[in-house]
Formats: structure tokens, C-alpha cells, sequence
């Protein structure tokens, strides 16, 4: 059975949900560009193991210094072939075993500076016209995501986005986490040990955390869903009566 038809036995907007989810959230990337053969030279020796790349509402971009190859590649319009492997779910899971195989071509579409050492930097983006979805346990098992579903803002507040901003939220935002639960639970700050968020969705949040009374779980629900990123943040803001930054 052909790629395309296998497309044609799944709903085309369950393909794009399960590609963008896997877009914003991926264990490991790999890009192969037409004509060169080190994507990685003029990247520092500490950078190459690991291909940053950000998901801008379905627009893979990348960050490389503006002498790179890929910064070249990108001014060249080169062709590129994108590889993403999914790190939807904990480790070990079945829905690691998808993965996401783009192509396209690269355009070098700004700078910014890097916010660690203000080096300026070249943005690189990946303009996608062919997106397929594999599941690498279950051979044959591929199907052509339709670029229209895969394009369709429907899908920005997708599974792997939800699990990024819940990461993100839980290592990086520990402290304003803590203070929230003290404001809402009107417990001591210094009572309050260890916050985590669970099973964000565009209705609501699961809340837990450890006091010295033990271990608490609350729903917080928003009044509304949230449609965009902009909008999950501010209820999500609103919802732990804190700011978190």
C-alpha cells in the first residue's frame, strides 16, 4: 500500500494534530541540506552534538551563527530534509515511537541575539512542502500529512506544545510555582517544598504540590478555553493568582 493511500484511511486532521505535536515537542532533530556537507561548520565545537530548532506554529526555524553554513544554506535557498523524532510522553513510551520527516526549503529570514552571550545570530526557516509521519516500530506504517491540516492554526495548541510549556513552567519557573501555591493555599512560603503543573489543556490545569502537610492536588479551571499561546499564558497567569513571568 502506497504512502498516499494510506492518507486517505485516516483523517487528515488527526495526521496534522499527531505531526505538529511531534514538531513542537521532539527528542531529536536531523538536517540534511542539499549540496553541503557539514551543516555544522561554522558552529562551535561545544553546539554540533545537539540542532536547535523552535516550531513557529508549524515553521521549523533554527538559530546559527550568521557566517554558518546553514546561515549560507539558508541565504542560498537551499532544499533541505528535516527529521524529528518524537519525545511526546516519558521515555519508553509508544508515542516515542513516531517520528516526523519534513522537507522544503531553508530561507534565512532575520537575526536575533542570543540572549546568553548577545551574539547575533541568523534565523533560518524551514518553508515545509512535504510532511510525513512514521511510526518506526511498525514498518510501512507512514502516512502523508495533507500540508493544508498540517498548516491549519487549529492545531497551535497541540499535545507537544501543552508538554513543552508544561516542562518549561515546572524546571524553570519553580519559585514563582511555590509562591503561587502559598498565595492560594495560604500556606507558609517556606512550607511549601516542591510544585509541578499536570495535564495542561486549553481548559485547564492540574495543579500539585508538597507541604509539610503532605501531598495536595487541585484542578484549576479556566473561564473559557484558550485558543492561541498568548491566551493559555494569560489564564494560566490568572488561574495561579501569580505572576509568573
Amino acid at each position: 500500500m502506497t504512502v498516499e493511500q494510506n492518507a486517505t484511511r485516516v483523517d487528515a486532521d488527526r495526521l496534522a494534530a499527531a505531526a505538529r505535536s511531534i514538531l513542537a515537542c521532539p527528542a531529536e532533530v536531523q538536517l540534511v541540506v542539499d549540496g553541503v556537507d557539514d551543516i555544522t561548520a561554522g558552529i562551535d565545537d561545544a553546539d554540533r552534538a545537539v540542532l536547535t530548532m523552535e516550531d513557529a506554529e508549524g515553521r521549523p526555524v533554527f538559530a546559527c551563527p550568521t557566517g554558518s553554513a546553514l546561515a549560507m544554506a539558508g541565504m542560498e535557498g537551499r532544499s533541505a530534509l528535516l527529521t524529528v523524532a518524537s519525545g511526546l510522553g516519558r521515555p519508553g513510551a509508544a508515542s516515542r515511537t513516531a517520528s516526523l520527516t519534513l522537507s522544503g526549503r531553508l530561507e534565512t529570514t532575520g537575526q536575533e541575539t542570543c540572549g546568553c552571550c548577545e551574539e547575533v545570530q541568523a534565523v533560518v526557516t524551514l518553508h515545509v512542502n512535504f510532511v510525513l509521519l512514521s511510526r518506526d516500530d511498525a514498518p510501512g506504517s507512514q502516512f502523508r500529512v495533507p500540508l493544508p491540516a498540517f498548516d491549519s492554526p487549529a492545531h497551535t495548541l497541540n499535545r507537544g506544545y501543552l508538554q513543552r510549556s508544561v516542562e518549561h513552567t515546572n524546571s524553570s519557573h519553580q519559585d514563582e510555582l511555590r509562591r503561587a501555591v502559598a498565595t492560594m493555599s495560604d500556606t507558609r512560603l517556606a512550607d511549601v517544598i516542591g510544585v509541578a503543573l499536570r495535564d495542561l489543556d486549553p481548559a485547564g490545569v492540574d495543579l500539585e504540590w508538597v507541604d509539610t502537610n503532605g501531598a495536595h492536588r487541585r484542578r484549576i479551571d479556566f473561564p473559557e478555553r484558550a485558543a492561541s499561546p498568548y491566551e493559555l499564558g494569560e489564564m494560566l497567569r490568572d488561574g495561579l493568582h501569580a505572576g509568573l513571568c
